[in-house]
Parts: structure tokens; C-alpha cells; sequence
């Protein structure tokens, strides 16, 4: 019986589950996107959000930590210099799953796993919109202003 066990062990051994996530979480923050299945993709969250909540705070002790789970200092430099940055007032939710269908071979459930901060489809120019309600919303921000260049006006030259 497994009462109370709710962490995905995907058929893997320990070890080889470990391996495999810190080498997700490196092509994650290289490639800042990456396809893999849903199960993966769940797992990996709860495995890379704590690393990057942790990057957010640059200490040597932070840095250990991150490149223990991680293995690969170049992904732990990058972390920290860049993602770091761009999830400076992000308080959580670093990591976006779009489900994308099944795949042909084995007709597994696939997802693409992306960096949120990095897409600039969901979310352009690297900066999210404000939500408001209805009440919150002011005349000003109602009122669109409009400028119109004016052509030169063409002379006898």
C-alpha cells in the first residue's frame, strides 16, 4: 500500500531519477524551452522552482546547494546571472507546461516546458500585463490618445 506517497517515481531507480532531472533542469536553462512527456514535466517543476527561488539570493552558500542538485557549473553561473534577474519580482511559478498532444511512437502525453520570463509570445517584451477588474479601471486609462504624424508639406525645391 502506499499511503501518503505522492512523489512520481516514473520507473526509475533514485539515482537514475536524479541524473535525469539535473539533466533536464541544464537543457532547461540553456535552451530556456524543452519537449519532454507531462509526467516528466510535472516532476521537473517541483525539482527546478526551489533551485531558481534559491538563485534569486546569490550566496556562496545558495550557489553549493544549486550545484549540487544541478552538476554542471556553467547552468549554475547562468542561473544565477541571468534567470536570476529576469525572476527578481516573480514571487513563484518560473515554469510553464503547454500540453501538446501525443506522441506518435508510444502515444505518450508530451509537453513543452519553458522558462515563463523568456517567451515573449505569452508574454511580450519580458513584461507581464496588470490584471484589473472592472472597478479598478480609471477614465485615464480608458482614454487612448492618438497621434497622427503629419506629412511635410512638399515645397518647390
Amino acid at each position: 500500500m502506499r499511503h501518503g506517497k505522492k512523489f512520481n517515481h516514473l520507473g526509475r531507480q533514485t539515482a537514475h531519477r536524479k541524473a535525469m532531472f539535473a539533466n533536464m533542469a541544464n537543457s532547461l536553462i540553456e535552451h530556456k524551452r524543452i519537449n519532454t512527456t507531462v509526467a516528466k514535466a510535472k516532476a521537473i517543476r517541483q525539482f527546478i522552482e526551489p533551485l531558481i527561488t534559491k538563485s534569486k539570493e546569490d550566496t556562496t552558500h545558495n550557489r553549493r546547494v544549486v550545484f549540487s542538485y544541478l552538476r554542471n557549473k556553467f547552468a549554475v553561473t547562468e542561473l544565477f546571472k541571468e534567470i536570476s534577474l529576469k525572476v527578481a519580482d516573480r514571487p513563484g511559478g518560473y515554469i510553464r507546461i503547454i500540453k501538446l498532444g501525443n506522441r506518435l511512437g508510444d502515444n505518450a502525453p508530451m509537453a513543452m516546458v519553458e522558462l515563463v520570463d523568456y517567451n515573449t509570445t505569452y508574454n511580450p517584451k519580458g513584461t507581464a500585463k496588470k490584471k484589473t477588474t472592472r472597478r479598478s479601471k480609471s477614465k485615464k486609462e480608458d482614454a487612448v490618445e492618438v497621434v497622427v504624424p503629419t506629412e511635410e508639406l512638399k515645397g518647390d525645391n
